[in-house]
């Protein structure tokens, strides 16, 4: 059995088309020029078709060509002659000898070369072209390939919508992207109502066609460079507190427990100077849910206090099922390891892993899902203000946009399916509506 031929789906090329016009030139068919090209047959045909030049010849008014549609029509009383009732074709003009219909009749048609109505579309082998006095077409390789160049470049340009489509296209985006909603989370939920691309609409935001502008995106911003660490004054290496607990321990643990769930542990400051309070965030990896809880202060009892809440409401089972692994950074207030990984009776509930000092991409899913945070509480603001029912809106509305990550899900939504559902009904955590997800200040206004 034969293979099919695969070709190489490319737009053809300057030298290309001059091969075309050589082989139209030399009256070769498609299917040859196409061989030599290693083109489909069809590509040859459409393209020759496509962009094929027609040349009008003047044409003598006093000489007019007989009609197209002459072997047909059968008019009469075109003329104001008297007791005329022959078909108006076979009256003649004895001077100009031609039909007199052909300068009167509504419906003259004047007559094309039938080599244009099929293939190969143009006259450039017709030995005729020179002394035909019909329209023609030619194919030229030069005028081809410029205006290919131009429809390639105008097809781009502008915007490819009806102002009434671009209207309600603002009347969907503007106002959710004004609540700090992602185009990911709009897309995730109103994508069968928008009729272009995700990179499209981005487009047409930097264009200013709609309310919503570059400022009103989270990532249209440009970030300062932070200069790196070199070193913690004090080694962390031999502090009692990671024995056993390092980064290499948490691979060497998670390789032989492969299937086992880890949750990421970290705090949330405020000013230094404004803020007393401290968030403490847990982030789930296998659902991207993450919670949210107010400290007094950045401290280690204050930590321990969650933990031994989360503990006495749940039940140990279900704390050690919810959070058997934690990996965590080597702050002041995480450096108590063996009463976070037991209850106050001694039992043990979870077990602790450092990252490595100043390696927090160890954990980089929680760094990089503080950024919601921000988006409501800006950087250096005081935290003192809120207080927990505060951290629980937050963290449903965080918990409530759709991620691309996700494959369009919310990490709320997955974790309805990974998750014993006890810690959503003690934490209230509840999903919010799409369209009402906030994301920005006004969210907390205090």
């Amino acid at each position: 059995m034969s293979k099919k031929k695969i070709y190489d789906q490319k737009h053809l090329t300057t030298s290309q088309r001059i091969h075309i016009e050589k082989g139209l030139n030399d009256g070769l068919s498609f299917a040859a020029i196409a061989r030599k090209l290693e083109k489909h047959p069809s590509t040859i045909a459409k393209e020759v078709k496509k962009y094929r030049s027609f040349q009008n010849h003047e044409v003598d008014p006093r000489h007019p060509l007989r009609c197209a549609r002459f072997k047909e029509c059968s008019l009469r009383f075109l003329c104001d002659k008297p007791n005329c009732v022959k078909v108006c074709k076979y009256c003649y003009n004895t001077s100009l000898r031609t039909p007199v219909c052909t300068t009167l009749c509504p419906e003259y048609l004047e007559p094309q070369c039938p080599s244009i109505s099929k293939a190969p579309f143009v006259c450039n082998s017709c030995a005729k072209s020179r002394t035909c006095n019909k329209n023609q077409a030619f194919y030229i390789a030069q005028n081809a390939d410029k205006s290919s160049q131009e429809l390639l470049v105008s097809c781009r340009k502008g915007i490819n919508q009806s102002a009434v489509d671009i209207a309600l296209l603002d009347d969907l985006i503007s106002p959710l992207l004004a609540q700090g909603q992602s185009l990911a989370h709009i897309y995730a939920f109103h994508g069968h109502e928008i009729p272009c691309s995700r990179k499209t609409l981005y487009n047409y935001i930097d264009q200013g066609v709609f309310t919503a502008k570059n400022i009103d995106l989270r990532r249209k911003v440009r970030y300062k460079c932070k200069p790196r660490k070199t070193g913690t004054r004090v080694s962390l290496a031999a502090k009692e507190f990671r024995i056993g607990r390092t980064y290499e321990d948490f691979q060497k643990f998670i390789q032989e427990n492969p299937d086992i769930p880890v949750v990421e542990l970290d705090t949330v400051e405020g000013g230094r100077d404004n803020s007393t309070q401290a968030f403490l965030t847990l982030f789930f990896r296998n659902c991207s849910l993450m919670l949210i809880f107010v400290l007094q202060e950045k401290s280690q009892d204050q930590v321990i206090k969650v933990f031994d809440y989360l503990t006495q409401k749940l039940g140990i089972r279900v704390f050690q099922e919810l959070f058997p692994v934690i990996l965590t950074d080597n702050g002041v207030e995480f450096q108590f390891p063996e009463r976070l990984e037991c209850d106050k009776n001694g039992e043990t509930r979870t077990k602790i892993f450092y990252c490595n000092p100043n390696s927090s991409w160890q954990k980089g899913r929680i760094e990089k899902n503080h950024e919601y945070i921000r988006y409501v509480i800006p950087k250096g603001q005081s935290l003192d203000n809120y207080k927990q029912t505060d951290a629980c809106v937050l963290m449903n509305h965080i918990n409530s946009e759709a991620r691309d990550s996700l494959n369009g899900c919310t990490p709320f939504r997955l974790s309805k399916m990974l998750l014993n559902n006890r810690l959503h009904r003690l934490l209230c955590l509840q999903e919010i509506p799409a369209d009402q997800v906030n994301l920005k200040p006004s969210l907390l206004k205090k």
